[in-house]
């Protein structure tokens, strides 16, 4: 014997779906066939999904939080003497009563925020492989590149703003080695130059230095050595006027990232 169950939502049709399935995967050996109707976000919508369970007549479920199209759909199903489930609404209004607050009632709410939660992770992905110069040829991917010296807060930078759903690459700059080309075929806005204080970059280098417990009398944390770096890094900045420069000297990867996204909204829009 055929079961016909009917999925009606305003939304996707995801979350009233894997509720059905997770309740079918308690009965084994039936055939059971699923109509999914979604976006249902008119009265048309509704009645063309009305008229397919009425020409093969099964259980609709649904999960609408439009008022009016879940007054309409009640009584079509009335009408036709059709059996219905409403997954959602009770749920929502016992949920409103118990916290003292009126739903929202906007389709899709959920989805939405999967997706964003779906984009946070696509860009974390993407900024740790972009690591440390990794895969230059994916520069052009990036939503922003970083650049500067060695323990300018590059990579934490870049995983903070990965979290806020940002794709973000970063490149190290070291002295006699060229940037990969791909850098300067990027759209120049996108770029990020990060500057410190040679003092300041001089002390984070030698106390990483230590924390390996390895020399800090090599040029790594040579205070001389950290400037002429720095003053390469200022020249190569000079050049390239479109790139925003962040000095990075006693700030914390919170307000650097802040200034970041301020000074990038603000130039894209000029």
């Amino acid at each position: 014997m055929n079961y016909h169950l009917y999925l009606l939502s305003d939304a996707t049709g995801e979350t009233v779906e894997l509720v059905v399935r997770a309740a079918l995967s308690q009965f084994k050996g039936l055939d059971v066939k699923l109509h999914k109707f979604g976006k249902l976000r008119s009265s048309e919508d509704i009645m063309r999904a009305v008229e397919s369970a009425v020409e093969m007549p099964g259980l609709i479920i649904y999960t609408l939080v439009n008022t009016d199209l879940t007054e309409l759909l009640r009584n079509e199903l009335m009408n036709f003497g059709l059996e219905s489930i409403d997954l959602l609404n009770p749920l929502i209004y016992k949920l409103s009563d118990l916290l003292g607050i009126p739903p929202q009632k906007e389709p899709g709410l959920m989805y939405k925020i999967d997706a964003e939660y779906y984009k946070r992770v696509e860009a974390v992905d993407f900024t740790v492989k972009q690591d440390d110069g990794q895969e230059p040829r994916n520069l052009r991917k990036a939503d922003l590149v970083l650049v500067g010296v060695s323990r300018t807060s590059k990579t934490p930078l870049s995983m903070y703003l990965a979290h806020k759903g940002y794709k973000v690459a970063n490149v190290p700059l070291v002295k006699n080695i060229d940037p990969p080309r791909e850098l300067f075929q990027v759209d120049q806005k996108r770029v990020v130059a990060l500057i410190i204080d040679a003092q300041r970059l001089v002390e984070i280098r030698t106390a990483r230095l230590r924390n390996l417990r390895q020399s800090t009398k090599g040029s790594y944390a040579d205070y001389s050595e950290v400037e002429e770096e720095l003053d390469l890094c200022r020249q190569l900045y000079r050049r390239h006027s479109a790139w925003h420069v962040i000095d990075v000297t006693n700030k914390s990867v919170e307000e650097s990232a802040s200034e970041i996204l301020w000074k990038l909204e603000n130039r894209l829009v000029q």
